[in-house]
């Protein structure tokens, strides 16, 4: 799982050849706790289809800022380096497949 920040956020999310997917998160947000098993699993099961990362937004407001991130979790994907849908909140793993699923089959 790949950590972002301002520094890498080009080379890992815009130049990117795949689609990539960004989970906002906090230490302190229960939610984003519950969803990270759920994330690195989903990870593993889309593989090079899809790449996974992650943004603390507590270390990196700015980029929270720059996204329009008000609510965490987030989930962020980024096309081509432009925002193609978003998931706020948590939801269980199979719900949050069949919402990856159709993002994806839209691209």
């Amino acid at each position: 799982m790949i950590e972002l920040t301002p520094k890498n956020f080009e080379e890992e999310v815009n130049n990117a050849k795949t689609p990539v997917i960004v989970d906002f998160w906090a230490e302190w947000c229960m939610p984003c706790k519950m969803l990270a098993p759920i994330f690195e699993e989903l990870s593993k099961f889309y593989g090079e289809r899809l790449k996974f990362t992650k943004v603390n937004t507590e270390e990196n407001p700015e980029l929270s800022s720059k996204f329009g991130i008000s609510g965490i979790p987030s989930l962020v994907v980024f096309n081509k380096g432009e925002i193609v849908d978003r998931i706020t909140g948590f939801a269980p793993k199979e719900v949050m497949k069949q919402k990856i699923d159709a993002i994806i089959d839209n691209l």
